[in-house]
């Protein structure tokens, strides 16, 4: 079967609709720290050997790094087939097409390309490789988006209302979700490592593609959270940041006791030493004398006062960034007397938000 290559833009396509299998042959430091979202890992070479051939390709020229090459990829060429074979299998037991990528479309795609070309199977090249993917990436974060978010001080529910309109078929994007973190110093208690930044804008910038996809996206927007720019160790791109702040703001206003019992429940589970560390990641901005407050608190397990004074710090950095948005972007205060989510529904629906069943 011919070996075909794929642009940029189909391949974006693809990899949102799920239409195809998709396979990174990079080294496994290459892949680690950052890949096409959903893509298997079928290393031609491992990090000693790339960096090997690498070296004779700079000293001695392509022709004797391709021998370098052959010499590590001979002895692999049945294991790789056999690992090919099971990632398509898993795919589905009778799938038959690929589609592979390394860094830029060069030797190391296309030799696992004529290998399982060989073999039978129907191979699809991403023109450009991974590099390609990642330009497209960052440009994608300056397409216009329909953006419409979800806001309200910490405690309002806003990540649950979020998942809630995805349930209900709303297009959504959840930046703590992809972020591993919840956007505060408390932010990575009970999360997983946080992706690379490479990785999450890989991830941001596919959920997008696939986003605007959805039927209707014009009427609907695509719904995300009001952060900050830095969500922990990570960073929204500019280019999108910038159309958040021109979005128009959906503000739950929820009753500070309501939202102080939401975060109890959240986040006084954790273990005490974790918490008495965020609350000194932030001791500086909040105060000497509201630190030592907190902690004694902390301490006597009085995580109610404890969490109240820390409750108010973060409602007064939520207010200055309020006060910092552009006047001429709309603000929809949403006055909500609890934070259940039938009763914010209700509030939504009566704000001109319809689209909930």
């Amino acid at each position: 079967m011919p070996i075909h290559t794929i642009s940029v833009e189909e391949f974006l396509q693809w990899v949102a609709a799920g239409h195809l299998p998709v396979i990174d042959v990079r080294s496994p430091a290459e892949f680690n720290h950052a890949h096409v979202p959903g893509a298997h890992h079928l290393p031609l070479f491992s990090d000693e050997q790339r960096a090997i051939v690498g070296t004779i390709y700079h000293r001695e020229g392509k022709q004797a790094a391709i021998r370098a090459g052959l010499d590590f990829f001979g002895p692999k060429m049945r294991n790789i087939t056999e690992q090919a074979e099971s990632i398509l299998k898993k795919y589905h037991p009778d799938q038959q097409s690929v589609c592979l990528y390394c860094w830029r479309g060069g030797m190391r795609s296309k030799a696992i390309a004529w290998l399982l070309d060989l073999m039978g199977y129907s191979v699809y090249l991403l023109q450009g490789g991974y590099k390609a993917f990642r330009n497209a990436v960052l440009q994608g974060f300056s397409r216009p988006l329909p953006i419409r978010l979800m806001g309200g001080y910490t405690g309002s529910g806003k990540t649950r209302m979020l998942h809630k309109l995805r349930e209900q078929g709303i297009p959504v994007i959840s930046l703590e979700d992809l972020a591993h973190h919840r956007g505060s110093a408390f932010g990575d208690l009970g999360m997983p490592l946080q992706p690379t930044q490479e990785m999450f804008e890989n991830l941001l910038a596919t959920e997008i593609f696939r986003l605007l996809q959805h039927p209707g996206i014009r009427e609907t927007g695509i719904w995300m959270e009001d952060e900050s720019q830095r969500i922990g160790d990570l960073v929204i791109p500019p280019a999108l940041w910038q159309q958040m702040r021109k979005a128009p703001l959906y503000f739950l206003e929820v009753p500070f006791e309501q939202r102080l019992q939401q975060i109890v429940a959240e986040y006084g589970i954790y273990d005490r030493g974790l918490i008495e560390a965020a609350i000194l990641r932030i001791s500086k901005r909040l105060g000497g004398a509201a630190t030592q407050q907190a902690l004694d608190y902390l301490h006597a397990r009085q995580i109610k006062a404890c969490f109240e004074i820390l409750l108010h710090y973060y409602d007064k950095l939520y207010l200055k960034s309020l006060h910092q948005r552009d006047p001429s972007v709309p603000v929809h205060p949403i006055p909500v007397e609890n934070a259940s989510e039938q009763h914010i529904i209700a509030c939504l629906k009566q704000a001109g938000v319809s689209w909930f069943s």
